[in-house]
């Protein structure tokens, strides 16, 4: 028995990092755990690590293919306790090099996919339903060549104060969880970056931490569980930074 013992628990971008992570302490903690992802091996994976998880194959771009995967749970389970959206893209262009194409493709993943997924979800949620959202630190600070990213997590975290004030009146809380600097997957998927461009972010990054370190998965994904339980239950449309000191201590 834990916090989540009898809860249905959707994972969006639960296949890899800070969302398998969390999928994994959402089970640990008594859930009916679902998860997806675009990479059917990572997914495989991680339903492999999970008991009784269910790993379906969805790209949150895809707003079809997200409708068709609510439509299975809402016949399934007919109900979702917490939905967790992590499912988010990276990359690094300065403003000279944002193409029209580039700008469509992070903003479809990281802030459009996101906001049709809740909107989706929330109709299968009833009273004590919570969302919880992947931030970033970065919508919050100047990084050179982060322009596109930090638009995309700052409009979601725009769009996530407003969710939370519509969704108040019906007993559903949408917080959200803003990384720093975190050893995951996404870090070595910036397109345009070969390894020696990922050591030199990585440094970079350990730079500004004032713990003078990355973090890990599995700490940002506590404070996820924690969003999303009773322990937070007077807590909504908030940004719990969890980045080392590296925004608050600059």
């Amino acid at each position: 028995m834990g916090r989540f013992a009898g809860k249905n628990v959707l994972v969006l971008g639960g296949n890899s990092g800070i969302g398998l992570a969390a999928a994994k302490g959402f089970a640990a903690e008594g859930a009916q755990v679902r998860l997806t992802g675009r990479d059917p091996a990572t997914i495989a994976s991680a339903v492999a690590a999970i008991p009784g998880a269910q790993g379906h194959r969805a790209d949150i771009a895809d707003l079809d293919a997200m409708a068709a995967l609510f439509a299975t749970i809402a016949e399934d389970d007919g109900a979702v306790d917490v939905l967790f959206v992590n499912a988010g893209i990276g990359g690094f262009a300065p403003l000279a090099e944002i193409t029209p194409d580039y700008w469509d493709s992070v903003h479809a993943i990281n802030l459009r996919g996101c906001v049709f997924a809740v909107q989706q979800a929330v109709r299968l949620m009833g009273q004590g339903g919570a969302v919880v959202l992947t931030g970033s630190i970065g919508a919050h600070t100047a990084l050179p060549g982060n322009i596109t990213y930090a638009a995309a997590k700052a409009g979601l975290h725009a769009a996530m104060k407003t969710m939370a004030r519509e969704l108040v009146g019906q007993g559903i809380r949408v917080n959200m969880v803003s990384p720093g600097p975190t050893e995951t997957p996404l870090l070595h998927r910036n397109p345009g970056m070969d390894a020696a461009a990922v050591d030199q972010l990585r440094s970079m990054m350990i730079a500004a931490v004032p713990m003078g370190r990355m973090g890990e998965a599995d700490e940002v994904a506590r404070a996820v569980l924690f969003l999303a339980s009773q322990e937070a239950s007077f807590i909504t449309g908030a940004n719990l930074f969890v980045d080392g000191g590296a925004l608050e201590l600059r």
